[in-house]
């Protein structure tokens, strides 16, 4: 942990002896960050999970560490110390020209032809979770959609229905995503941190007796696809590639998109206007299937405006940590080399400089007429941005249109009279008694 001493004279505080602002932040980082701010203005250090760190806040911010034109920042070094035991080597957590190469292997799994296989089983998968649901027709959300994504992220990314172990699986990867921000960092037994390393051991044995069966043949789901991709210079993934790759697009699939919808479904009661707004444009479609294809996801503007204020109010991933490789100066400060260096979407989107009402669910921001996104073009950032921007965004809105146009023009659904949700909003969003609601067929709630 880097002293105090070597900040430069940047304003900030350390918080509890050996805990730092830990606590704090895992009751209510919002809260930590306003009153931060007000006190020591856009950039400041504090300490917490074990590691000192400086953070920038606001959009300029954002630009700077994410576009990271002069190459200042490690991405591996941010992320690791949080996720290195829980998802190790994936994506996230490579760096330049490493990174690339990933990356560059990976994209046979985004291209268009996958993409629109990806929507068939979507669609299939979501339809059959939503009669489920129709049976009980009260429950609670969070846990639902979470087992539905899951259960669709099977057969989009493993080409199979999950059998006996999709409860191990999901257990798998709640403990690795919850020890990312365990206080003990160190995987003592009986701790979260402990927790997440075993589901990590676990998920790691499973995909690795796939891979022998998916080598050299053409299925078309997402693991086929890595096992078998190559670059244009005959570049390839290993077992150990194939294994944190998957680990990590698996977890960020299901857990990021469960976050997002739950937060839509929420303001989608609350708002009972837009609900209706969206289910008109779904209707407007006029399909002659009860399917949505690939070709008409870009015809759901209102469920996309509807999908882009959820991701603005809780962004999945509220804060993005960087490792300076490099001195560097921002804000008028200089801040040392090796420094943890965060930025902070979740701040962003608060902002009223930017965003008018930013408290208010009112999707039609995003509109042309309005336009406040387009502020700056770091002023909504749920994705990241630069070299690191989420390889997975086109999925998650696919995936988002395809659960809303099916559950949209099947369902009505809306929350008790006078409910009011609180979120956790650490290391994911999720509403912490899981919202309950109310599902009832359109048929049945007319």
């Amino acid at each position: 942990m880097l002293h105090s001493a070597s900040l430069n004279g940047i304003p900030g505080e350390a918080g509890l002896p050996l805990l730092g602002k830990s606590l704090d932040l895992l009751r209510n980082p919002t809260q930590v960050s306003d009153d931060m701010v007000r006190k020591y203005g856009m950039v400041y250090w504090t300490n917490a999970f074990g590691r000192t760190s400086v953070t920038l806040l606001g959009p300029e911010a954002n630009e700077f560490v994410l576009m990271d034109r002069q190459r200042n920042f490690s991405s591996k070094g941010g992320w690791d110390p949080i996720l290195g035991r829980l998802f190790p080597n994936g994506l996230m957590l490579r760096d330049f020209d490493d990174h690339r190469a990933h990356r560059r292997i990976m994209q046979v799994a985004f291209k268009q032809p996958a993409m629109a296989a990806y929507v068939e089983k979507l669609n299939e998968g979501i339809r059959q979770g939503l009669e489920r649901w129709e049976a009980e027709g009260d429950f609670r959300f969070y846990q639902a959609i979470k087992q539905l994504t899951l259960n669709t992220a099977a057969s989009v990314f493993l080409g199979m229905p999950l059998g006996p172990e999709a409860d191990r699986l999901n257990r798998a990867f709640y403990d690795s995503v919850q020890a990312s921000v365990a206080v003990i960092r160190a995987p003592i037994p009986g701790t979260k941190m402990w927790r997440g390393v075993q589901g990590r051991k676990w998920i790691e044995r499973y995909f690795r007796e796939q891979i022998p069966l998916r080598r050299g043949t053409d299925a078309t789901d997402m693991f086929t696809l890595l096992c078998n991709a190559v670059d244009e210079d005959g570049n390839s993934y290993t077992d150990d590639d194939v294994v944190d790759h998957m680990d990590f697009l698996m977890m960020a699939a299901h857990d990021t998109l469960t976050s997002s919808i739950t937060t839509l479904v929420y303001h989608l009661c609350r708002n009972p206007e837009w609900q209706e707004a969206a289910r008109r444009e779904c209707a407007a479609l006029a399909l002659p299937a009860d399917d949505l294809p690939y070709e008409r996801l870009g015809d759901l503007q209102v469920v996309e405006w509807c999908f882009k204020e959820a991701l603005r109010i809780n962004p999945p991933v509220p804060s993005i940590p960087r490792c300076a490789v490099r001195e560097f100066e921002f804000g008028g400060y200089r801040i040392p080399a090796g420094m943890t260096v965060n930025v902070s979407p979740g701040y962003t989107h608060r902002m009223p400089s930017i965003w008018s009402n930013p408290d208010r669910f009112e999707p039609d921001r995003f509109s042309d007429q309005r336009a406040e996104d387009r502020v700056h073009r770091f002023a909504w950032v749920p994705f990241g941005g630069g070299a690191h921007m989420c390889i997975g965004l086109h999925f998650a809105y696919m995936q988002a249109k395809v659960f809303m146009y099916q559950l949209l023009r099947n369902y009505r659904f809306h929350l008790d009279d006078g409910y009011q949700a609180e979120f956790q909003v650490m290391p994911i969003p999720k509403p912490k008694d899981g919202l309950p609601i109310h599902l009832r067929p359109l048929k049945e709630a007319a």
